[in-house]
């Protein structure tokens, strides 16, 4: 079977007989660069992304290039499969991959769902240490060369009801919904079509908290919740409308396996947003969302969110969602309490990253509750985000030998 039949035979069948895909969320440059040191062989190294295609796969290109070296940023993602690609300018691991013997990952469908025309890069200022610049979404950063970690907004893009009736009239409009798509859209259709892997759309930076956090900020966005509800409303109202818009051209010619909404709205101690806001500000789009997809053919709906997000999960499934990731651990996440408790739940994750760095005792340990839920099928294990830099190649080699021989 192709990794694209093994990930539908184990989510949407939940068949405990097929090998669930050998994926990993991804690593930090530094975790590949310190592993490169310690012995993985280096023979594709990551290269960085340089050209500009749309919001989906393009946001922060600029940063990642700033950085003049001949390593890769200590904070920039390494894809390992579990994260799609293309994404936030983020890399593709192959050596790891190809090390260890692992599957090839998912493919995002690259298509532009913020601003159509997308705004014009522009750097304001750069020296040694920051670049400061507008990217693609509009939205002023900040990125500091010396973390390499996520820029950081110096001003959003939706400020108030004018900057908002703004951008809706000139860069969310109906009207050339094929001015979305890419160039070389063709050859894309081609490649989703025959590649083996799974074919992903939404994914970052598009949900219903994730979008508006992005562009309005967080702080902005939690007053709004109380002083502008009608704002947030339109927002949501209005994004739905272009994002269907653009879906319904892409499953005219392609087949997706599974949708991602991005969110993290969740943290260490729990939720952002209380259920009576996610009832009431998010619920009802996330109902039109999935009830398309699932009309379209697509049944595996999965939420994007870190964090504790356990006393929210039964409003995601109320709402058409059926699976989530990438269950952190870290943060207090049980993955046999969340089996035990959503039995049809999908799952991706679920392993703490971090305690692979303490040696095989500690692997085996952690290893215990993916074995349990593994015989319940729907679940693809792996690392609860990307794998830190305290994590030895040696250490890291152990447990996914041992897990690959699980799944």
């Amino acid at each position: 079977m192709t990794v694209r039949e093994r990930f539908l035979e184990v989510m949407e069948n939940f068949n405990t007989g097929v090998t669930a895909p050998k994926w990993e969320f991804g690593y930090w440059g530094r975790t590949i660069e310190n592993w490169y040191e310690e012995g993985l062989s280096q023979r594709n190294y990551p290269e960085l992304e340089h050209d500009v295609t749309t919001p989906s796969s393009s946001l922060y290109i600029p940063c990642w290039n700033s950085i003049r070296s001949d390593k890769l940023p200590e904070g920039i993602a390494v894809l390992g499969g579990g994260l799609y690609h293309p994404t936030q300018g983020f890399v593709q691991d192959n050596d790891v991959r190809n090390a260890l013997n692992m599957d090839t990952g998912q493919k995002l469908v690259d298509v532009n769902l913020l601003f159509h025309p997308m705004f014009e890069t522009k750097i304001t200022s750069e020296d040694d240490e920051y670049l400061r610049y507008i990217d693609i979404d509009g939205v002023k950063r900040i990125f500091s060369k010396t973390t390499g970690v996520l820029p950081s907004a110096l001003e959003n893009v939706i400020k108030d009801w004018p900057s908002w009736e703004k951008l809706k009239s000139e860069r969310l409009n109906l009207e050339n919904i094929r001015g979305r798509f890419p160039s070389n859209w063709n050859e894309l259709v081609r490649e989703y079509k025959s590649g083996n892997y799974v074919v992903t759309l939404g994914g970052y930076p598009h949900g219903y908290f994730g979008t508006l956090a992005h562009l309005m900020g967080y702080e902005y966005l939690f007053y709004n919740y109380f002083d502008l509800p009608d704002l947030i409303h339109d927002v949501q109202k209005t994004f739905t409308e272009v994002w269907l818009a653009v879906y319904e051209e892409v499953l005219s010619e392609i087949d997706v396996d599974l949708f991602i909404i991005w969110e993290d709205m969740s943290a260490g101690m729990g939720s952002m947003v209380s259920p009576s806001i996610i009832t009431e500000f998010m619920v009802p789009y996330y109902k039109r969302l999935t009830s398309f997809l699932k009309e379209h053919g697509i049944n595996t709906i999965f939420i994007d969110t870190d964090g504790d997000c356990f006393d929210i999960i039964h409003l995601f499934l109320e709402a058409g969602i059926t699976g989530m990731y990438p269950i952190e651990v870290s943060c207090g996440m049980d993955l046999v309490k969340i089996r035990k408790t959503f039995p049809k739940l999908q799952l991706m994750g679920g392993i703490p990253k971090s305690e692979i760095r303490h040696g095989r005792q500690r692997i085996d340990e952690i290893l215990e509750p993916v074995g349990e839920v593994l015989k319940t099928g729907g679940y693809i294990p792996f690392g609860d985000h990307l794998i830190p830099p305290e994590v030895p190649w040696e250490e890291f080699r152990y447990y996914r030998e041992k897990l690959n021989g699980m799944v």
